[in-house]
């Protein structure tokens, strides 16, 4: 008998006019990558993320390497963080190749719930109150 791990249901992004409508939204920097996030209006909708790794972070087997490692941690941890509705790309640094996976779940966690953090401060303070 095999033991089912709790998995994210994360959607993909594949296609370039995908990632071109996300790179409009918002920006969330990190140590090991770059968080592009944008709102699809479609709360309804589960969360889709794609993930892009430049041809100046080494050969492809290290890119490769790379993009594992990033998908891997959002399918055990960070794709529950995500809000339905919305799109996420991940743009690696050469950082993250040889960062702890440890660490590697624990910061992409923690940029996708930067920006909910965010999100509720703004709701909740009152319009024209400061």
């Amino acid at each position: 008998m095999t033991k089912t791990v709790g998995k994210s249901t994360v959607g993909r992004l594949k296609s370039r006019p995908q990632f071109l409508f996300v790179r409009e939204g918002e920006r969330r920097r990190g140590q090991l990558f770059l968080l592009e996030v944008r709102d699809r209006q479609m709360p309804e909708e589960p969360p889709r993320v794609g993930f892009t790794v430049t041809k100046k972070h080494g050969n492809a087997v290290e890119r490769n390497r790379m993009r594992r490692r990033l998908k891997e941690a959002v399918r055990l941890s960070a794709g529950f963080a995500m809000e339905p509705g919305h799109d996420y790309v991940v743009v690696a640094r050469r950082d993250v190749l040889h960062a702890p996976f440890k660490t590697l779940k624990a910061s992409l966690k923690d940029r996708i719930a930067t920006g909910k953090k965010q999100k509720r401060q703004q709701s909740s303070a009152a319009p024209g109150k400061e």
